[in-house]
């Protein structure tokens, strides 16, 4: 029997493992680099083990110094999670070559499945050799790893090289493995999964079916269990196929086979072998607990003949720290508080108060709804994504909401050109129209605890937020009765509730304020200082960090003077374990160059002036990353 267990991971899945082994009564060990030394896996862990340093390279993906903290830390199995070390082969050698129980596949059938380009020679398949204009578009892929890193679109043949150079060094930086392969790209096709469970002894489970076409930077956003609207011989079909990949390399464990699914035809992407980040919605759906199955597996007990049936319909939705609107740029910061309704599930990596840095994925949570039917589970997951709290940096909860809303999802029409058709509609603000009030009256409340009527009749203050990019401007007074404003009435205000009518109508704002950044319900405001600082200006053709991170690169030949065309691609940072590439917003002269190779910048840091050629100006100062 197993009785401890160290996880190979962080943040999220590591306290969702955890979590489990809890129940189950097997002691934690967690393993940390430097800026993990305090993040919640590490909290909640029965023990903790350092690994010296920050980047995933030295730290995350040392499988020497992860087998060393197992050995060290008196732990009997090992569990890697997903990403990271989670499909390395010579990791799960590593582990049990250490007498270690490893809960994962055999590293026989890592190693034929965790390369995509020898799974698709497994499967009959093969990528693309050398690509010609009649093969566009072309996908390029990392052999190894997932999450979307590593993975690029090309639509122009001239764009492959640059392509292939950019993949690779992300997927180095992500796996520790640069290979990187061809395929075909199908458009507007749905990403469907089957999820599987093979024991010891024979049996292999198909866990049923589900749609993960949903997708930002070939990453999963919304996922779903069962795949809606499937004909039943195609499920059927799906069921079959990701058995026979299961049968033909022996595999035992948890696993799922991704297939990317035109019209009724199937084509495989891929195996992964090891637990995926939208587990969830099967375990919903079935009834079951996906590491405590692994956990028994790895022990050696069988399963059933059967799997337990399936019933109802379950709904993921991912909670990044991300601005959408800013081309997904990642955002960091601290947390200050994350509430969401108990009628969901919210599997999480971190607690209020805690520091979302810039080293690894930005996801803050998974919001599950299970239900009957579809259309009570979205709704369900939709409203309590609408009703969290979340206090912190920018995230993606509004683009989740109305995603969750739009005709093609409710519908079960999406595929996965979803974002690429909507993202401009989704990503429009819609601030509530009276958050900037309520935020002042709650400031003015909290500042006078004493009164601030006078008998004389109250002057009109003025207080200015900055609201999703926009200005606005409110008035109030202070009279006998207490703070007045225009056009409606003012029920109660204290510094953390204002109650107005509109209309006839109460409503509600809750209010919290972290120094300047201020939130009411759910619209985030920024005060403004009373009179603008007339020095704060930027030379057009400014590009600024849109987050903190490394500069990895700088295009070939760039130096200052150099001529630059719109949209040319002058620079690459990595932050959260994504590449992020820096354009030029106009075309002109390279006046200044900040940055160089494996430098540190910090957000709203300098990087670069191109000075816009005469008569044309840029748009706006920030550099965005368009790495779609």
């Amino acid at each position: 029997m197993i009785t401890s267990v160290l996880v190979a991971n962080r943040g999220e899945i590591a306290c969702r493992i955890f979590r489990t082994c809890g129940e189950l009564g097997i002691r934690t060990i967690a393993v940390h680099s430097d800026p993990d030394a305090n993040a919640l896996h590490t909290r909640v862990a029965d023990a903790a083990v350092r690994l010296p340093g920050a980047a995933p390279a030295d730290t995350y993906l040392r499988a020497d110094l992860i087998v060393k903290a197992a050995i060290a830390s008196g732990a009997d199995a090992v569990h890697p999670g997903y990403g990271f070390l989670s499909e390395n082969a010579d990791f799960a050698r590593a582990v049990l070559d250490a007498g270690l129980v490893w809960i994962g596949p055999p590293p026989s059938a890592i190693e034929a499945m965790a390369s995509k380009t020898r799974a698709k020679e497994l499967m009959g398949l093969a990528p693309l050799g050398d690509v010609t204009p009649a093969d566009l578009p072309v996908l390029v892929k990392a052999a190894a790893g997932g999450g979307g890193r590593g993975m690029r679109v090309v639509r122009r043949i001239e764009d492959l090289a640059a392509a292939l150079e950019s993949a690779r060094a992300e997927a180095a930086s992500a796996f520790g493995d640069g290979e990187v392969f061809v395929e075909p790209y199908v458009e507007d096709g749905r990403h469907v999964e089957v999820q599987i469970l093979a024991d010891t002894h024979g049996t292999v489970w198909a866990l049923g079916t589900r749609d993960c076409s949903l997708q930002r930077r070939h990453q999963k956003v919304i996922e779903e269990a069962p795949a809606p609207g499937l004909p039943e011989d195609l499920r059927e079909e799906l069921h079959e196929l990701a058995v026979r990949a299961a049968r033909a390399v022996d595999y035992v464990g948890a696993g799922t086979v991704e297939f990317l699914v035109s019209g009724t035809r199937a084509h495989f992407l891929e195996m992964n072998t090891r637990l995926q980040v939208e587990h969830p919605v099967t375990e919903a759906v079935f009834g079951i607990d996906l590491v405590a199955e692994q956990i028994r597996v790895a022990e050696g007990a069988p399963l059933p003949d059967e799997p337990p049936r399936a019933r109802g319909h379950a709904v993921e939705a991912r909670l990044y720290a991300e601005d959408p609107s800013r081309d997904w740029t990642p955002q960091t910061g601290t947390l200050h508080q994350l509430s969401i309704p108990p009628s969901v599930r919210l599997d999480t990596g971190y607690e209020n108060g805690d520091d979302i840095g810039v080293h690894y994925d930005p996801m803050l949570a998974k919001v599950v709804a299970y239900a009957p039917t579809r259309a009570e589970a979205v709704r369900k997951l939709a409203g309590a994504l609408e009703r969290a709290t979340i206090h912190g940096p920018t995230t993606n909860r509004d683009l989740l909401v109305d995603s969750l809303r739009h005709k093609e999802f409710t519908t079960a029409r999406m595929d996965t050109g979803f974002y690429d058709r909507h993202l401009p509609e989704l990503t429009e603000p819609h601030p509530d129209p009276y958050a900037p009030l309520a935020a002042a009256l709650a400031d003015a409340a909290g500042r006078s605890r004493f009164g601030g009527w006078r008998n004389l009749h109250s002057a009109p203050q003025t207080k200015r937020y900055a609201v999703a990019g926009e200005e606005h401007e409110v008035h109030y007074r202070h009279t006998r009765e207490g703070l007045e404003a225009d056009g409606v009435r003012v029920v109660h205000v204290d510094a953390a509730l204002v109650v107005l009518e509109v209309d006839g109508i109460q409503r509600k704002f809750e209010v919290a304020r972290y120094g300047d950044r201020v939130y009411v319900g759910g619209t985030a405001l920024t005060a403004l200082p009373r009179f603008p600082d007339p020095t704060a200006q930027l030379a057009p053709g400014s590009l600024l960090a849109p987050m903190p991170g490394t500069v990895v690169r700088v295009a070939d030949g760039l130096t200052k003077g150099s001529a630059v065309e719109a949209g040319r691609p002058l620079l690459w940072l990595e932050a959260m374990k994504m590449e992020h590439k820096i354009t030029a917003p106009a075309a002109g002269t390279l006046s200044e160059l900040y940055a160089s190779p494996g430098q540190q910048v910090t957000v709203g840091e300098l990087l670069a002036v191109v000075q816009p050629t005469q008569g044309r100006t840029t748009k706006e100062p920030h550099a965005h990353d368009r790495n779609r």
